[in-house]
């Protein structure tokens, strides 16, 4: 089974489909813990020649501020990729929902019928590129995907949007 970082969500009702999209996430919160635990003692190795001389405290906060800064960037990685996409699809009509990390939600709505998805294969920001399309505008979806995952998102969509 290939994992996919979208899912169709069932709904109560058998009119209404769901999917929702969300980026990779390469590290898990054990991995996260690891990383800091294995990094804190690495650290802390060079230290114990130094242990009870002046030079602890001279060497000390640099190695701190390291551990630290480490922390810092992978909370912050994780805080940048913290993004939903939603899209629902009822009989009469397609919305999507964007949530963003540090931002507002960005929404697109249209009527179902009009809606149409395309793949941009060379001509958008990425390779394979999908639009959805309806209302007068274009938006994006699934762009922080890999190029064959935006490949499969768009056979999915073509497929759903087909179906009445």
């Amino acid at each position: 089974m290939v994992f996919m970082p979208y899912d169709w969500i069932p709904s109560p009702s058998d009119t209404t489909e769901q999917l929702h999209l969300w980026p990779h996430q390469s590290l898990p919160p054990k991995g996260y813990f690891r990383i800091l635990l294995a990094t804190a003692v690495l650290i802390s190795l060079p230290l114990l020649p130094v242990l009870g001389t002046i030079v602890l405290w001279g060497l000390l906060p640099f190695l701190l501020l390291a551990l630290f800064g480490l922390k810092w960037a992978l909370d912050r990685n994780r805080l940048d990729h913290q993004v939903l996409e939603v899209l629902t699809l009822t009989p009469d009509s397609a919305q999507l929902q964007r949530y963003n990390p540090h931002g507002k939600p960005q929404s697109w709505q249209c009527n179902r019928h009009w809606a149409t998805v395309q793949l941009h294969k060379s001509d958008g920001p990425v390779p394979n590129y999908v639009t959805l399309r309806g209302n007068g505008r274009e938006v994006e979806i699934g762009a922080f995907l890999s190029e064959k995952e935006r490949r499969m998102l768009f056979d999915d969509l073509n497929n759903s949007l087909r179906v009445t």
